[in-house]
């Protein structure tokens, strides 16, 4: 009788690898349209956040994302100068900015999206289709993790992303 041999490769150091190439591939595809991947990740979630009523504000789209406050407006800044998103103040607190996409930003997220869909299904083969047992099995796998890290952590929960950031 064969036995297979088990594979002990460390899950965080997998996790990291994967993570750290699959954003590099998304950088490089992404890089035509004027985006890094987390660009595009706040793109899509100020759209989806916008979707759900009003203009989100820079505190409430880093807590979306699971960010800092500070990365969320250093990527603001970047994409505003691009004339991809505007920030307002908000007339209800001064401290507080109101965020949207512009025409431009609308233009170049569709785009993007497009892109990291045909990414995202090129660098998922291996999982076999994407609705596929395999591929809800292995999100199923990673979104069990989140919520685990932050119980360790001793953080608060993070935030549950988009089911898909790229519809």
């Amino acid at each position: 009788m064969d036995s297979i041999a088990m594979d002990r490769a460390a899950l965080g150091s997998l996790v990291w690898q994967l993570s750290t190439r699959w954003r590099v591939e998304a950088d490089r595809s992404l890089a035509p349209l004027g985006l890094t991947q987390a660009q595009y990740a706040l793109l899509a979630a100020l759209s989806g956040l916008r979707r759900k009523g009003g203009e989100p504000s820079q505190q409430a789209l880093a807590k979306a994302l699971g960010l800092s406050a500070i990365y969320v407006s250093k990527l603001l800044r970047a994409l505003e100068g691009r004339g991809l998103v505007t920030r307002l103040p908000d007339p209800r607190d001064a401290r507080a900015r109101r965020l949207s996409l512009t025409p431009l930003g609308e233009s170049r997220l569709k785009a993007a999206r497009k892109t990291v869909a045909a990414l995202d299904q090129r660098l998922s083969e291996p999982l076999g289709e994407p609705d596929g047992g395999a591929a809800q099995a292995f999100r199923i796998m990673l979104r069990s993790l989140l919520p685990h890290h932050d119980q360790i952590a001793g953080s608060a929960p993070s935030p549950t992303p988009p089911a898909d950031p790229s519809p």
